[in-house]
């Protein structure tokens, strides 16, 4: 299995959130797993951080936020160049999809929980 290195955006340490379920399938999947998050905390061994956190060799963006608090992140997702971003059930964002788009890097409208259970991570 190939490691993609992902970051968690929007991540939680509670049990009950995706985001945190997430992290650690990642994890137990093998996968270097990076996580930011309003909080700070900790999810299988990963630390939350609480602000943005400089990226290299990023595969996968996986986002838990919703298409306003996107905004925020829009130029330091571009700018860390993965090789594509999630967007999980919830975080369906049209305008973002164009501005990634014409960066090059691509949008998936997808549930990151179930391209784990089905191996298609």
């Amino acid at each position: 299995m190939k490691n993609k290195k992902t970051l968690v955006l929007g991540a939680s340490a509670k049990p009950d959130k995706y985001a945190h379920k997430a992290i650690t399938m990642l994890v137990e999947k093998g996968h270097s797993v990076l996580a930011i998050g309003q909080n700070a905390g900790e999810v299988a061994g990963i630390k939350i951080q609480t602000k943005a956190i400089p990226l290299k060799n990023i595969d996968t963006i996986t986002l838990y936020l919703n298409p306003t608090r996107q905004r925020d992140y829009y130029n330091y997702i571009v700018e860390s160049k993965p090789k594509r971003v999630i967007f999980n059930p919830g975080t369906e964002n049209p305008e973002f999809y164009q501005l990634l788009e014409l960066n090059s890097i691509k949008a998936e409208v997808a549930c990151t929980l179930v391209l784990l259970t089905t191996n298609q991570y």
